[in-house]
C-alpha cells in the first residue's frame, strides 16, 4: 500500500476472531486516525541488560513511519489492534505526557537518569510536526537540567536543536539517528514515511555543529540485505559529525515474523530466500531470538562476522563503541510555582 510498510492488518494473537477483506477488494486508502491516550504515567523502566538505558519515555503509541521490520509493532495487539496496518494508522497519543513527566521527575523519590525518548516508537514520528508533544517533554527536562538520549530517524529532531544544545552543554543530552542502509530507494520501501539517508545524515551534521553529542546507530543490520553496508553507513555519518556509534541486529518477534516475510516476498522476491536464510543463521535457526544477550545481537558465525565488521569500521572512523556518558549532576527539581514564573519571563 503506497505509503505504508505492510499491506493488511494480520489477526491479533489476543483475539478469537477476526474480520478477513473480500477476496479481490483492493485496499482502502488509509488516513492516519489518532485516537487519545489516558495513560497515568509516562515513565517506563526495564531490567534489560542489553538495553543501553533504563527509563524511557514514549509520547505516541504507534508509529506512522511504518517500519516493515518494527519490533514494536506487537505492541499494539495490547490495544486490541492488529500489528500491521493498524500500528501504522492507528496512533495514540499522550496528551499530557509533558504533564505527567513533571510530575514524575518532580517527585522527591525521583532518582535522576539518563530518559530515552524513545524506547518504542519514534518520537519525531509525522505528528509530532503538529503535535510538538516530544518538544514539549523537551521543554521540560531542559528545565529540570534532565539528561536525554533521542533516538529517532526523522531530520525533524534538528528543529529542537536549541533545547537539545542547552541540555548539551550541562553534558545532558545525546541524540541518535538510525541509519541501516544508505540506498534512498530501498529505505523508501522498508521504512516509506521516514526521512531519507541523506536527511538523517543532515541531522547528525546540524546537531553537531551546534555542540549537540550525535551518534549513528545502524538499526537493524538485515542479514544478506544490509549487512554489506555498515562500512559506508559509519564512514558517511563518522564524515557528518557523528561520535558514538552502535548496531542493533534485526529483531522479529510474534507477527512481525510473517509481515516481515510478506515485505521480502513482494519488494525484494529474488533476494528473500537468501535474507530469510541469513536471519535464521544468525537466530539459531528461527527467525527471533528473545534471550538477553543475544536478541540484540544473535548468534553464530554470521553474527561474530558482523560484530567483526561493525567494530573494524567503527574503529577505522574514530567512532566511539561506548555508551555516551551523560552527568545528572545540573539535575535541580522545580516546582510549579517556579515554573510559572519562568514562563511570565
Amino acid at each position: 500500500m503506497r505509503g505504508r510498510g505492510t499491506a493488511g492488518n494480520p489477526p491479533n494473537r489476543f483475539n478469537r476472531t477476526h474480520t478477513e477483506p473480500d477476496p479481490g477488494e483492493s485496499p482502502p486508502e488509509l488516513a492516519t486516525e489518532v485516537s487519545n491516550d489516558a495513560s497515568r504515567s509516562i515513565v517506563s523502566f526495564n531490567e534489560s541488560p542489553d538495553v543501553g538505558f533504563d527509563a524511557s519515555i514514549n509520547p505516541y503509541r504507534g508509529c506512522e513511519h511504518g517500519c516493515s521490520y518494527c519490533y514494536a509493532r506487537p505492541m499494539h495487539e495490547y490495544l486490541g489492534f492488529s500489528a500491521g496496518l493498524d500500528f501504522e494508522t492507528r496512533i495514540l497519543v499522550k496528551a499530557n505526557a509533558p504533564e505527567l513527566l513533571r510530575q514524575a521527575i518532580s517527585a522527591e523519590s525521583w532518582k535522576p537518569q539518563p530518559l530515552a525518548l524513545s524506547g518504542a516508537t519514534d518520537p519525531y514520528q509525522p505528528l509530532e510536526r503538529k503535535l510538538g508533544l516530544t518538544r514539549r517533554c523537551l521543554e521540560v527536562l531542559a528545565e529540570f537540567h534532565h539528561p536525554v538520549i533521542v533516538i529517532t530517524k526523522n531530520h525533524l529532531v534538528t528543529r529542537d536543536a536549541d533545547l537539545l544544545s542547552q541540555l548539551a552543554s550541562l553534558q545532558a543530552a545525546m541524540v541518535y539517528l538510525s541509519i541501516n542502509s544508505l540506498d534512498t530507494e530501498l529505505s523508501r520501501k522498508l521504512e516509506p514515511r521516514t526521512s531519507t539517508p541523506e536527511a538523517r545524515l543532515k541531522a547528525i551534521r546540524e546537531l553537531s555543529r551546534a555542540g549537540i553529542p550525535c551518534g549513528v546507530l545502524v538499526a537493524p543490520v538485515i542479514p544478506g540485505l544490509t549487512d554489506h553496508e555498515i562500512p559506508r553507513v559509519l564512514e558517511a555519518a563518522s564524515q557528518a559529525g557523528a561520535c558514538h556509534a552502535g548496531f542493533i541486529m534485526l529483531r522479529l518477534p510474534h507477527g512481525v515474523k510473517s509481515l516481515f516475510r510478506e515485505w521480502l516476498e513482494k519488494q525484494v522476491p529474488n533476494q528473500a530466500r537468501k535474507v530469510l536464510l541469513r536471519i535464521e543463521s544468525v537466530r539459531d535457526g528461527r527467525l527471533n531470538e528473545a534471550s538477553f544477550g543475544r536478541r540484540m545481537r544473535g548468534s553464530g558465525p554470521f553474527a561474530r562476522q558482523v560484530e567483526s565488521l561493525f567494530r573494524l569500521w567503527a574503529d577505522r572512523t574514530g567512532l566511539s563503541r561506548n555508551g555516551p556518558s551523560l552527568s545528572t549532576g545540573h539535575f535541580r527539581r522545580v516546582s510549579n510555582a517556579q515554573s510559572d514564573l519562568f514562563e511570565s519571563r
